[in-house]
């Protein structure tokens, strides 16, 4: 009995439903609804009845949402799982991207070789090659495509500086 009390006290700070946090919820619902039937039975009185009917919905709701949560958290281990397995054979350690498929406005796409467009990516380590091709949109309807390869260097896990920040800020008011 004491360790079961010691498990309750510890799953009341875990995160999430334990299977000790479920079986003192059943069990107090058990009791309490026990003690209504036995009040109904003694006073004939509606509001037990009415109390256990209210008893019964919040003991089904807790339960159901009990399994929610596991389910998620399931879910969520999964998903976790998936991300950490390694990549498939035959996927690529270089970032390319080609230009969009129909550019709206007729714009053209500059091609510039930089540096700075070796992979962000700390999990791929290339060689310090500068003949890695880094697309330019020309014109003001590209800006988004610009925005979303701006944004490939945050899904890459890869960390910035303020200074680089600065250094984007920079060249979209150059662009403006």
């Amino acid at each position: 009995m004491a360790s079961f009390l010691e498990e309750l006290w510890n799953s009341i700070f875990t995160p999430g439903p334990t299977p000790t946090l479920l079986v003192a919820t059943n069990a107090a619902f058990a009791a309490l609804q026990l003690l209504l039937l036995i009040l109904l039975i003694a006073t004939y009185s509606l509001h037990f009845l009415v109390l256990s009917v209210l008893c019964g919905g919040l003991w089904y709701a807790i339960n159901w949402f009990a399994t929610e949560i596991a389910k998620e958290q399931q879910a969520q281990k999964a998903k976790e799982k998936k991300e950490k397995s390694p990549e498939p054979d035959n996927a690529s350690d270089t970032e390319t991207e080609g230009p969009p498929p129909h550019a709206p406005g007729g714009d053209s796409v500059k091609a510039t070789t930089t540096p700075s467009a070796r992979s962000q990516s700390p999990r791929h380590e290339r060689p310090n090659d500068s003949s890695t091709t880094l697309l330019e949109p020309k014109g003001v309807e590209s800006t988004e495509a610009l925005r979303r390869r701006r944004s490939l260097g945050e899904s890459s896990g890869y960390v910035s500086t303020d200074s680089e920040w600065e250094k984007v800020s920079e060249g979209e008011e150059k662009s403006k």
